[in-house]
């Protein structure tokens, strides 16, 4: 996982950012105030969605969120209810800890499987692909800004290389809500370089054991404390 990871291109990863989050935090702020009290219904989906400027597929997984700690229910065909009120909400931190760990750990066995699939399947064309971007990543290790292009690139050739579109799709989903609200790790590029090397040499090889352990590793180096409160 790059330390920007994951975009399709280079603009997505930025319009995505913290989407999901900005509906957590505007849903709990309403009830933390108490317009939204236990029972009450919250605001149909196409009106937030508007007044939050977002996707209702990122509406939904916020919404989702809050439904997995208890804190809302759907009920399909009448609207989504508040379960209970601020007191309660605030004693929800060590949910929301829980649930940032779990989506990282999807997270890692999810982009192992496909480092592992790109080792078996990966034709010339992505191979050579992938040494580029490693030789662009030598190449802008004093500047980050551009080094980041090159590391979100190299993470979206292995994903293409995998040929497992579902597989992208839901790596893609899962990365951009890990990464709301998470802050950028600081890292040192050189050792960052050398291991995104390694996973491509385990590619190159057809080494699939090798190429999956080595992007779990990479994974839980990049955001060790997200690692250790799981």
């Amino acid at each position: 996982m790059a330390v920007n990871y994951k975009i399709s291109r280079q603009g997505d990863r930025s319009s995505a950012q913290r989407v999901t989050t900005r509906v957590v935090t505007y849903l709990r702020t309403l009830i933390d105030a108490g317009e939204l009290r236990p029972g009450d219904q919250i605001p149909p989906e196409r009106e937030l969605a508007r007044m939050l400027n977002v996707s209702r597929p990122s509406l939904r997984a916020g919404i989702a969120f809050l439904g997995m700690i208890g804190v809302l229910r759907t009920c399909h065909g009448t609207g989504t209810y508040v379960l209970f009120g601020a007191k309660k909400l605030r004693r929800t931190s060590a949910s929301v800890r829980s649930f940032s760990s779990q989506l990282f750990e999807a997270c890692c066995v999810l982009e192992g499987t496909i480092a592992g699939l790109a080792a078996m399947r990966s034709s010339d064309r992505f191979v050579a692909e992938l040494a580029e971007e490693i030789a662009e990543m030598y190449a802008t290790l004093n500047d980050p800004p551009k080094y980041s292009i090159h590391d979100v690139r190299f993470h979206r050739t292995i994903a293409r290389a995998a040929g497992n579109p579902i597989l992208d799709a839901l790596l893609e989903n899962l990365t951009v809500n890990f990464h709301d609200g998470q802050p950028q790790p600081s890292q040192d590029l050189m050792q960052l370089t050398e291991m995104h090397r390694e996973i491509f040499r385990a590619i190159r090889s057809r080494d699939p054991i090798r190429a999956k352990i080595l992007m779990e590793e990479h994974l839980r180096g990049t955001f060790p404390s997200i690692e250790n409160s799981s």
